[in-house]
């Protein structure tokens, strides 16, 4: 049976920036992938936005490790030369009774500590992108983009420098909770294998229900469910006539049908909500009728026929459509009582901004028990 000192079950950009932080710190680090690639569901499949932290319940660890982890990820992508631009975003009214929800936005944001929204008139808004139609807007200056891919690429390679190592198509079938840590059944291309490690963490997105429920030892009581939350997006066919994003008045399950724009300069649209009960990611063409009524109600003069089907992604929801939003969890011996296991449940946005800071708290979590 092989030993590590430590598993990072997930290869996406939160289980990478993961790897790194412990990495970094002198672990010993095998990153367990079940797939052929790195990053190629939640963290390939999303607006690519790098988050000022506005939209989060204050004191929320969403709030906190959004706020905390934007500039170390600003600062992570200068100095690796990771490509991003701070191009900031308008949040627009679209009449006069959109402005309490402006109201509600821009309280929420200073209570997280955020400062730096600005109320536009709908003159200024216009002379900022001439193509918007709004009543009033909140002007995000701080808000953001980034090349996932790059990122992650960045992330892995820091790590590697410091010993982890990758394990593509390495699934976790099963695990034992032992005195001494974890035994896991590991299924690869190879075969089977047995696997210790003394710490385990489980940063596996939309499969982290899955993987936990495996382990051997923990109560399945701190295994929350999983609730799935389909965002489609579509492209623009032609030049994008913004240059900063453009975001409505967010509705009870996402931040609405916004208006992003890639490194390269072109729009795309999305995500809307689906709930849906199983994980697929094709995109009904038939879904674009409701983007074009959405995204009228800010850009009249979008063309007809203008919108192409884009992608999908998948978010890991905790609660329903009908509950307010659910943090973060990043659970460990504290919350579960198994030494030296953390289970991260619902990381969905912002996990892009945080995931710099996601790791620096799982790392404060498994030195506690130092």
């Amino acid at each position: 049976m092989e030993t590590v000192q430590t598993v990072v079950i997930g290869a996406g950009v939160v289980g990478l920036a993961i790897a790194r932080e412990l990495a970094l710190g002198g672990r010993e680090v095998v990153i367990l992938e079940r797939e052929n690639a790195f990053g190629t569901a939640t963290s390939a499949r999303n607006s690519e936005v790098l988050h000022a932290g506005i939209y989060y319940e204050p004191g929320s660890l969403k709030a906190r490790l959004c706020v905390e982890g934007r500039q170390t990820l600003i600062e992570f992508c200068r100095s690796r030369g990771v490509a991003h631009r701070i191009c900031g975003k308008l949040i627009v009214g679209a009449g006069a009774a959109e402005t309490a929800g402006l109201e509600r936005i821009e309280r929420r944001a200073r209570a997280a500590g955020v400062d730096s929204l600005r109320w536009v008139g709908a003159s200024e808004a216009k002379a900022l992108e001439p193509a918007l139609r709004c009543h009033q807007a909140l002007l995000s200056p701080d808000t953001g983009i980034v090349d996932s891919h790059g990122l992650m690429l960045a992330l892995l390679g820091e790590a590697e420098d410091h010993g982890a190592m990758l394990a593509l198509l390495g699934e976790a079938t099963a695990g034992v909770v032992r005195p001494d840590g974890f035994e896991l059944e590991v299924s690869g291309a190879d075969g089977a294998m047995r696997l210790a490690c003394r710490e385990l963490v489980n940063a596996a997105g939309l499969g982290a229900q899955r993987v936990a429920s495996r382990i051997e030892g923990l109560a399945q009581t701190h295994v929350p469910p999983l609730l799935l939350a389909k965002g489609n997006y579509f492209s623009l066919a032609g030049r994008s006539p913004f240059s900063r994003l453009i975001y409505p008045v967010p509705n009870e399950a996402g931040l609405g049908v916004h208006l992003t724009l890639d490194l390269g300069g072109q729009a795309r649209f999305g995500p809307d909500v689906e709930w849906i009960d199983e994980i697929g990611y094709e995109v009904d063409p038939r879904r674009a009728d409701s983007f074009y009524a959405e995204i009228r109600s800010y850009w009249p003069d979008l063309p007809d026929a203008s919108l192409q089907p884009g992608y999908s992604g998948i978010r890991p929801k905790l609660v329903g459509p009908d509950a307010p939003a659910a943090d973060f969890r990043i659970d460990g011996a504290p919350v579960h009582g198994v030494s030296g296991l953390v289970n991260l449940f619902g990381i969905e946005s912002p996990g892009l901004t945080a995931c710099l800071a996601i790791a620096a708290r799982v790392r404060q979590e498994l030195d506690a028990l130092r």
